[in-house]
Order: structure tokens, then C-alpha cells, then sequence
């Protein structure tokens, strides 16, 4: 993981293997952006001009190398861009900073150590410079050849230390602002680690230990239900799911508590370890990438432990449904019908719509503790991905006000999102005429049907929110800004903020 260092902005600045400064782009072409006034300097006023004759133009994820001169305690200089230069007096937006963070980050793999003399007006823009530097210099490297001398194979690796300036010495909120984003970045690409393993080492029992050893070293409490004990208390959907798998089931309450909160979230992740459509089996090309089904899991489990080291005066509950959804003799067959932990019955027409059958039964289990609002989090739908691309994802409620909220607090973190509605006439099509509702509906509005199954399991005057990460939880192409190819940890980010406005006494 890369370290962070917080460092007032003095020139010429600290020794480095190199030094990120920012670039707008104007009409004149490419404009030195605030933070940078000693590299600049050590080009005699003249960085905008040869960054121009480089071909720089200041446009959002550019990036331009270039040979430091004499003056600087450092032989590289890393120009990045930040895309338009804002108006006279406003600041630069926290995203792009993020977003060029990010990127400097991840083209500086293999640097030891770099100075960032990005624009910061205030600790909210240190912030997200340290957020986009923590995930930007994201790789995942577990199965890789065994680095030697710290580095990869091929000489890469990611970034080693990243010192941050501009946070001047004594001015309140800038160390709690890189604490609080060192907080959130590692639990977030802890989130991608969990995404990016593969599912041989990593099905329910593994992912439940995992959360285990977390509680254990951040003092949360957790309870565990095993195959017997879920039969015990009749989960239906998680067992129905998992019945096929030789991998057994799993249900993990991880739970964080405050001794002075007075507000409690409940925040519940879909985690298929491994989703093989079951029965109803995926045809070719679509199971290569379903070892990330269980990004909603990691995305409320980084959350909680992220509370707890945060440590926000709200208590926050998380429910993994873990299972592995596989074929088998033993497998859930289309037709079967399952009694849920809520006591409802569901029939199966589709075993590939699984995630809603473990979520239904962690939804009730956590409606049961009467929680202030509850949000779920799913690799749900791919009718959400054809509506809303590979970077959005979708929130329901049952609340228009609560999903208002959660959607400017989306935004706020960096992660794009939208509202989508639950139309009271798809409900009709899960009617069955074996059981009190079917796990499939209406095909077109997919993405809906699943909203509105979900919310039939949610205990009576709870306010709840479904987030539907199918697009954004897994990117299949390249690298960008501070996204990593592969698992993304969408969604932490949210959560977290959520739980830090529930603390603040404003829940939405």
C-alpha cells in the first residue's frame, strides 16, 4: 500500500523521484495550475510553453513527463491534467483532483517516491488528492511471480510513498482529512482485493474468516451462521442458492457500535462468491467475470471496518449473504419454491436471479433489529447495466426523499449514480399461482422487478435503499483515473458517507 506524507508546499520541495504538478486546459492551451509556482520557476516562468510544444493540452487523464532542470531536488517532472481551468476565484472540483491523482499515480508504478504539488485550497482538496493517490496506485499482484527487491517481475509495482503538499503545518483539518482518506482507500482497495480474488480461494467459508479477522482487529463484534445454523433458523433463499455448491453457505453479521451514537444503519451486500447462473446456467462468455458477484458483500464490509476506524458516532451493521451458486444434483431447480426467512414463499423461475434470494432473507434478518434505514448493495441486474452503462449505478428506495439523499451523497464521494423508480404495475408480474411471489417478472425493466422483489422484504415502516453496482463493480477494460482494471470497490465510498452524515445528525 502507498504511504502517505503531509508536507506544507515550500520551495523547491521535497526530495523525490519525482513531482506531480497540475495542468488546466485554457483557449491559449495548457495553464500551470496553482501548487506548482517552484516547478514553474525553475523553468524560468516558461513550463506552459514547453508543456505546449510537448503536445500537453491540459485535458482530464493527460499525462506528460518531462526531464526536470537544474533547481529541483528531483530528475522528473509529471504534468497532469485537469481538465477546464475554472472561473476566476472558484476552486478546482474535488473530483478532478481525484481523478488526476489517480492517474499521476498510476503512471508513476515502480517510483519509490513522489511529491504531489497538486491545487489545494482546503483540507477537502487534500483529501481527494489522497484518495485519488491510494487508488490510483491500486494493483493487485497476490498470484503474480513472487517480487523480489519490492518490486514485480517486470520491474513495476506500485507507487512507495506519496508526499502530499500543501497542507500547511498547524492548520486544522488537513492531517484529519489525509487520515480520513487513508481510511477510506484502504479499506476500499481492501474491497477490491476481495473482488479480485479468484473463487477457488475464495468462497463463503473464506470470505467470512476474512471478515472475522477484521473484526477481530478492529474490535467489531460479528456472528456467523453456518449451513446448520441457517437451516436452524429457516433461511431459505441463502440455503436454496447455496445448495448446489459444495462450497456451503454463509451469513455474517459484522456489526460496529458507538457508545454515544443514537442512529443505527443497516447496510446489507450481496456476496455469490461464484455465480454459474446455477440450473439455469450462463451461456459461454458471461461466467468469466462472475467471481466479482460478491462486490456488494466487499462494498459493506470495507464500510463497517471503515466506520470503526473513522470512528463515527453512528452504529452500522453490516449483513454478507455469501454463497456460491453452481449447478449440481443438489442444485435449486427453475420451478422449485422456497420458504424465505420472512416466512414468505418464493417460487424459482430463474436460478440465475439468485442475488435477490440471498438479499431477501439479510434483508429480513436485518429488519428484525429495526434499524434507522437499511441500504443494500448488489451486482443485481444486467437489465441496470443496459440502462445505465458501465459506470452508474442505480438506486431505489421506498423513500423518494431518502433516494434523493443517497444519490447527492453518491456524487459527493466521486461515484455516479442515479434514481430510478419502482413502478407499482411491474409488481403484478411476480405474481405465482404456487407461492406469495416469483423471483422473476416483467423483462423489460428488469432492473425494477428486482427493486420491487427486494422490497418485499423489507420489515414494515423502515426506510430502505437498493443500490444496483452491476455496471461500475468490475471494469472489463482498460485503467482510468483512479480506476483499476477489475474490481473497483464502487459503492464504499457511498456507504461511508452516509454513515458519516447519519453521525452528524443528518440522515437524509
Amino acid at each position: 500500500m502507498t504511504a502517505l506524507t503531509l508536507k506544507p508546499a515550500v520551495a523547491p520541495g521535497p526530495r523525490a523521484d519525482a513531482i506531480v504538478i497540475g495542468v488546466a486546459k485554457a483557449g491559449t492551451g495548457p495553464v500551470v495550475a496553482p501548487g506548482a509556482e517552484a516547478v514553474d520557476q525553475a523553468y524560468d516562468g516558461g513550463l506552459a510553453g514547453v508543456l505546449k510544444t510537448l503536445g500537453a493540452s491540459g485535458a482530464e487523464g493527460e499525462l506528460t513527463k518531462l526531464p526536470a532542470p537544474a533547481g529541483l531536488d528531483t530528475p522528473l517532472v509529471v504534468a497532469v491534467g485537469l481538465g477546464a481551468e475554472p472561473e476566476a476565484d472558484a476552486g478546482y472540483d474535488a473530483e478532478a483532483l481525484r481523478r488526476a491523482a489517480g492517474v499521476a499515480a498510476r503512471g508513476l508504478s515502480g517510483t519509490k517516491k513522489a511529491a504531489f504539488a497538486l491545487p489545494v485550497d482546503g483540507p477537502g482538496a487534500l483529501a481527494a488528492i489522497a484518495e485519488g493517490v491510494l487508488l490510483g496506485a491500486y494493483a493487485f499482484d497476490a498470484y503474480k511471480e513472487s517480487p523480489k527487491d519490492g518490486e514485480a517481475k517486470d520491474g513495476s509495482g506500485p507507487l512507495g510513498e506519496a508526499v502530499l503538499l500543501g497542507g500547511e503545518e498547524g492548520e486544522a483539518g488537513f492531517q484529519a482529512a489525509v487520515d480520513r482518506a487513508t481510511a477510506i482507500g484502504e479499506e476500499l482497495n481492501r474491497a477490491r482485493d476481495l473482488v479480485n480474488t479468484p473463487p477457488n480461494d475464495l468462497d463463503p467459508e473464506a470470505f467470512a474468516a476474512v471478515a472475522q479477522a477484521a473484526a477481530d482487529e478492529h474490535g467489531l463484534t460479528i456472528e456467523v451462521l453456518d449451513e446448520q445454523a441457517l437451516k436452524d433458523g429457516g433461511y431459505g433463499g441463502i440455503l436454496g442458492v447455496g445448495g448446489g455448491s459444495a462450497s456451503t453457505p454463509r451469513l455474517v453479521k459484522l456489526a460496529y457500535k458507538h457508545p454515544e451514537a443514537d442512529k443505527h444503519l443497516a447496510y446489507v451486500g450481496k456476496g455469490i462468491t461464484y455465480d454459474s447462473g446455477g440450473i439455469s446456467l450462463k451461456p459461454a462468455g458471461h461466467n468469466e467475470t462472475m467471481k466479482c458477484d460478491m462486490a456488494g458483500a466487499a462494498a459493506v464490509f470495507a464500510a463497517v471496518v471503515a466506520a470503526a476506524r473513522l470512528g463515527l458516532k453512528v452504529n452500522v451493521t453490516g449483513w454478507l449473504a455469501l454463497a456460491e451458486n453452481m449447478p449440481s444434483g443438489s442444485a435449486t431447480r427453475p420451478g422449485d419454491v422456497l420458504r424465505m426467512y420472512s416466512g414468505k414463499t418464493v417460487e424459482v423461475l430463474n436460478t440465475d436471479a439468485e442475488g435477490r434470494l440471498v438479499l431477501a432473507d439479510a434483508l429480513w434478518a436485518a429488519s428484525a433489529e429495526e434499524p434507522d434505514a437499511i441500504v443494500d448493495v448488489a451486482t443485481l441486474t444486467g437489465a441496470m447495466v443496459l440502462a445505465l452503462g458501465n459506470r452508474t449505478f442505480g438506486i431505489m428506495a421506498n423513500d423518494d426523499a431518502f433516494r434523493t439523499s443517497l444519490h447527492e451523497v453518491a456524487e459527493e464521494s466521486g461515484e455516479p449514480a442515479w434514481q430510478m423508480p419502482l413502478p407499482e404495475h411491474l409488481r403484478k408480474g411476480m405474481d405465482s399461482p404456487v407461492a406469495d411471489i416469483a423471483n422473476m417478472g416483467e423483462r423489460m425493466g428488469g432492473g425494477l422487478v428486482a427493486g420491487l422483489f427486494l422490497r418485499e422484504f423489507i420489515g414494515e415502516g423502515i426506510t430502505w435503499a437498493h443500490l444496483d453496482i452491476a455496471g461500475p463493480a468490475f471494469n472489463e477494460g482498460g485503467p482510468f483515473g483512479y480506476t483499476p482494471k477489475g474490481g473497483t470497490g464502487t459503492a464504499v465510498r457511498t456507504l461511508v458517507r452516509l454513515a458519516e452524515q447519519t453521525a452528524d445528525g443528518d440522515l437524509g
